[in-house]
């Protein structure tokens, strides 16, 4: 009968015992209180406690850890603004108990300081200054925080504006203004392109136009050469400088025709201005005639003397 009285005697003794002993993880910190009363702060491994005197009043993580906090304000140009802001704190490992026993709620203490600061920066800005300055706010942010957490045991890691999201119909406007910017920029680079085309279309007929006229002017230089040898070499078969300017008009005459007849589906009509125009220069064609009669035999017989002697 006594050893059975023994048996819970003993079966609550391994209880106590193994409650004696705790394991507390890497990076957490263990708050343990005796009687109601902090006794000491137990780190990562095995750990003793006596027995239903000592308990474990928390555990507190010593990881970073990241609080997002959105924020709702207005800036300098009356834009209703909302920002993400994420602070990333972790606790002291050398101040677990100020950060146990000094502060309940530490997201909330939190959050409320990056509120008071997000609200008193902002409506300083007007809206595009918020995106350009958002590493300015976060700064702000940092610093108000470390100076207040601090003396609760928190370290402020670092803190971001992680986004800037504007009123949807702030958002629209500023898209419709980017796309008329960047047509307006497109617009300008068509006009230019068009301008340099039309400067270059000029500049290519303008040199055309000069080569054309350089052209023009060599074959009427090229002409006046061959009208003047041509006038020299009947000037030596004793042909004066007037008859040899009638035969020359009137070979160009010729070859003209000789050119138009070529054309199968051509015409001529010549019209003389006046019956008296018309008699002269018939009167003209016919002495040009015999201008070529006598230059021929002016040109046999000089050659039949050269062949005699």
């Amino acid at each position: 009968m006594g050893q059975f009285i023994f048996i819970p005697f003993v079966f609550f003794g391994l209880i106590v015992l193994i409650s004696a002993f705790f394991i507390v993880k890497q990076q957490t910190s263990v708050i343990v209180e005796r009687f109601g009363k902090f006794q000491s702060i137990r780190h990562s491994g095995l750990q003793l406690k006596i027995p239903l005197v000592d308990r474990i009043a928390g555990r507190l993580s010593l990881k970073i850890q990241q609080l997002d906090v959105i924020v709702e304000t207005k800036t300098l140009d009356d834009v209703f603004v909302r920002l993400k802001v994420s602070v990333q704190f972790k606790v002291i490992r050398d101040k677990v108990y100020d950060a146990f026993y000094k502060l309940d709620y530490p997201h909330d203490q939190i959050t409320s300081y990056v509120f008071d600061v997000v609200r008193a920066e902002v409506p300083k800005m007007k809206l595009d200054d918020v995106f350009v300055k958002k590493d300015d706010i976060a700064i702000a942010v940092k610093a108000e925080l470390n100076d207040a957490m601090s003396d609760y045991g928190y370290d402020i890691i670092k803190t971001l504006v992680t986004d800037i999201d504007p009123d949807s119909q702030v958002k629209e406007a500023m898209n419709r203004i980017n796309a008329a910017e960047r047509e307006k920029i497109a617009a300008q680079f068509e006009g230019d392109a068009a301008r340099i085309l039309i400067v270059e279309k000029a500049k290519a007929e303008a040199e055309s136009k000069r080569l054309q006229g350089q052209g023009i002017a060599d074959q009427r230089r090229e002409i006046a050469r061959g009208l003047e040898e041509s006038v020299e070499v009947l000037n030596k078969v004793g042909i004066n400088s007037q008859e040899a300017s009638a035969l020359i008009v009137v070979t160009q005459h010729y070859d003209t025709l000789q050119s138009i007849g070529e054309e199968t589906n051509s015409n001529l009509i010549l019209l003389p201005n006046s019956p008296q125009a018309g008699s002269n220069m018939l009167n003209d064609m016919v002495a040009s005639f015999a201008a070529s009669n006598q230059i021929g035999e002016a040109m046999k017989k000089s050659k039949n003397k050269n062949i005699e002697e």
